[in-house]
């Protein structure tokens, strides 16, 4: 059943139908309903206006491409399995929750709280204009050429793998376990705190106090970049092929930069340092 250049607006427009093609349409207007699409099967919805809220509930198998979701299209996807988003505008609050199985790719998102708790997901080619608490409680994913501003990012995720990335993002990564970010920027405060199982390869970091409270943190042929008071009561293993400008109080492993601004050493804290901190 294919729908196409048609004007919805009211409630449940098109709920629970299945294997259907939506084309050119648009859900916008006086009647302001909600759940256009909601409980839908095996759909293929494309060059559609979405103006509505919570449009894409409980959805199974579908296929998004070419769509824009305005800001009055609050919490767009909530509790769906196997969706691909392609070539979007994702611009309201609480897209993608409580979702399973999901590929989204060259989309432009500015969605505050994006992605929550979602388990498994690919990202390719995305840019995120901004968002508070994107990525929270997500495991599985696979992230490539993300470029993101936001605050309080990926924090009690589990299983991620970045590449090719671009953050701008402050208290990233905090509670986040077995993470590896490879040939990516990140910039922000407070990064990775009570972090585990974190690995950082060929990665800038830019920011004032990174990598606290750490268990098993490794970078490997990093820079960092108006860095102080780094890596306090953390696990560590670092190879930084740069100036730090100060280390505080790590517990163990090794910190090896081009230079050390200062390493600070407090005589309150009730452990000594197994750290090995040198110059290369």
């Amino acid at each position: 059943m294919v729908f196409e250049n048609q004007t919805y607006d009211q409630e449940r427009a098109l709920y629970g139908l299945h294997d259907i093609t939506v084309k050119k349409c648009t859900f916008s207007g006086p009647a302001d309903g909600e759940s256009f699409l909601k409980e839908c099967q095996r759909i293929d919805v494309s060059d559609c206006y979405m103006n509505l809220r919570y449009p894409l509930w409980h959805v199974t198998d579908g296929k998004l491409k070419n769509c824009e979701m305005t800001e009055n299209c609050r919490a767009a996807l909530w509790y769906d399995k196997n969706i691909e988003i392609d070539n979007c505008k994702m611009f309201g609050i609480k897209a993608l929750r409580e979702c399973e199985n999901i590929v989204l790719k060259n989309t432009v998102v500015n969605s505050p709280e994006f992605i929550w708790r979602v388990n498994g997901i690919q990202i390719d080619n995305v840019e995120i204009l901004g968002s508070e608490y994107p990525f929270f409680q997500v495991e599985n994913a696979k992230i490539n050429n993300l470029t993101m501003k936001g605050k309080y990012s990926f924090q009690y995720d589990n299983n991620i793998e970045i590449i090719n990335s671009n953050f701008d993002t402050k208290d990233a990564f905090w509670h986040s376990k077995n993470m590896v970010i490879r040939d990516s920027v990140i910039k922000g405060e407070y990064l990775a705190w009570y972090s585990e199982n974190l690995t950082f390869i060929n990665c800038k970091i830019i920011g004032t106090q990174p990598f606290c409270y750490c268990k098993n943190l490794v970078l490997e042929n990093c820079t960092m970049e108006q860095c102080d008071l780094s890596f306090e009561r953390s696990e560590v293993k670092a190879d930084i092929h740069s100036k730090i400008d100060s280390v505080k109080n790590p517990i163990s492993g090794f910190i090896i930069a081009d230079e050390i601004g200062e390493v600070i050493l407090d005589e309150f804290v009730n452990h000594k340092t197994e750290c090995k901190i040198e110059k290369r």
